[in-house]
């Protein structure tokens, strides 16, 4: 999985984060994505990498500016996650 923070300009309360977070889920097959107007940052939890053009368009044609990407591989944190790897 990859963890993707994207830093966003433009948003200023939750319904901006609410229409951010519909663009990304309707444009990619993501597993999770929460938006901060207060940390001006969108989190995507996705299976594989979502093109990064592709991500800012559908950001930018939503109405926002894209500050920043930064991309970092996820593993799943909490007591399930640690078992299955010590299983492994």
């Amino acid at each position: 999985m990859v963890k993707i923070t994207v830093g966003i300009d433009g948003m200023a309360c939750g319904m901006c984060e609410a229409h951010i977070n519909e663009a990304v889920r309707n444009a990619f097959p993501v597993k999770k994505v929460t938006s901060s107007h207060t940390r001006k940052e969108t989190v995507i939890l996705a299976e594989r990498e979502i093109p990064e053009p592709a991500l800012l368009k559908v950001i930018t044609e939503a109405g926002y500016d894209v500050m920043s990407v930064n991309w970092a591989p996820y593993e799943k944190k909490g007591l399930f996650a640690r078992r299955e790897k010590i299983e492994n």
